[in-house]
């Protein structure tokens, strides 16, 4: 009798994990999200190995709360900054152990989404809720269904639950030193009025930041954009005040990837030079920016960072079917990302 073959044999023969090969053998292919092809591949070098005898070569009808195996990311909007990042990181992860993946949107209408929620387990094993796509109804839903989660860039203080965030604390004192390093003194931060709500606690954390590295009790202005475009920038009497004496600001923190360009547009039609003038920071790294006039600063998220960690952790929980004893709160430093438009230290 020849030696039998073991999952261990056949992962190393395919070059995939020996979970991918387990799940395939006892039938859990649909449950778990393994794309038809790989499932095939699977079990064609399974007979070729002589290992014919495989639950996966009959076949089981599934009840359809387990048919769908994919897992879903929901977003608020797919013009959320990092959101196409996000998703390639997402889309590889799932891709090398051969699971779906797929981008929902969130719909505006929160009723018609909340009776969405509870039709989830229909269609997804695993659910990634990114930012504000989150909110406590939603979680509330999910958690008490023991439905597999976890929140990307999202915290919540009611419940314990799954998050992977960036860690904003780092990256204020990383953005607090880089501005006390340079000399900055007098500053002004943008936020653009649909977000503002959100971007309120990073601003008083940061304004706390500055002030425990330079011992200076004055906080930054705050001015909120309402209206900006690329193409007509931001209303100039908003910042006049601001570049005139007394204020006299030394540097501008944007906290809006999007107000970047608007800003630049508006202070280069008053003939106001960046950094020479007023120097500029962007609290969100954008694809691009590194080619702006001139290349823009900017705090950069640890975008695969992120993505791996989530794809682990809903992984994880998808095995446990939603009931890991433990809860994780993963939080990934940030990095300072220096260009021309504020100098360096």
């Amino acid at each position: 009798m020849g030696k039998k073959v073991k999952n261990k044999d056949l992962a190393e023969r395919l070059g995939v994990s020996c979970t991918l090969v387990s799940l395939v053998l006892n039938n859990k292919s649909d449950q778990y999200g393994i794309k038809k092809e790989t499932r095939e591949r699977v079990l064609a070098m399974a007979r070729q190995m002589g290992l014919f005898d495989t639950g996966a070569e009959k076949k089981t009808d599934y009840p359809v709360e387990i048919q769908p195996g994919i897992i879903g990311m929901v977003v608020p909007s797919l013009h959320e900054p990092h959101v196409f990042e996000l998703t390639g990181y997402l889309q590889k992860a799932f891709e090398s152990i051969g699971v779906g993946f797929t981008v929902i949107m969130r719909d505006t209408d929160d009723s018609r989404f909340n009776r969405f929620v509870n039709s989830f387990r229909k269609f997804f094993s695993g659910l990634i809720l990114y930012g504000e796509a989150a909110d406590d109804k939603t979680i509330r839903t999910l958690k008490d269904e023991e439905f597999p989660f976890v929140l990307l860039e999202k915290t919540t203080d009611k419940y314990r639950v799954n998050t992977v965030i960036t860690d904003r604390q780092a990256g204020n004192n990383l953005l607090a030193t880089h501005f006390a390093g340079l000399g900055y003194e007098r500053l002004l931060i943008l936020s653009a009025g649909d977000t503002h709500k959100q971007n309120e606690k990073t601003i008083r954390e940061f304004s706390l930041a500055l002030e425990t590295i330079t011992g200076n009790r004055s906080r930054p202005a705050v001015e909120i954009i309402n209206e900006y475009s690329s193409d007509e920038g931001i209303d100039f009497s908003l910042l006049e005040k601001y570049l005139r004496p007394p204020q006299s600001i030394q540097a501008i923190l944007v906290m809006n990837s999007a107000l970047v360009y608007p800003l630049m547009k508006s202070l280069g039609n008053k003939k106001i030079r960046i950094p020479q003038d007023v120097a500029l920071i962007s609290y969100e790294d954008s694809p691009g920016f590194e080619f702006a006039f001139p290349p823009v600063t900017a705090l950069k998220r640890p975008l695969a960072g992120l993505s791996l960690k989530a794809a682990n952790i809903i992984w994880a929980e998808i095995k446990n079917s939603g009931k890991s004893k433990y809860r994780r709160q993963v939080s990934i430093q940030p990095s300072l990302i220096v260009r021309k438009s504020c100098g360096t230290i």
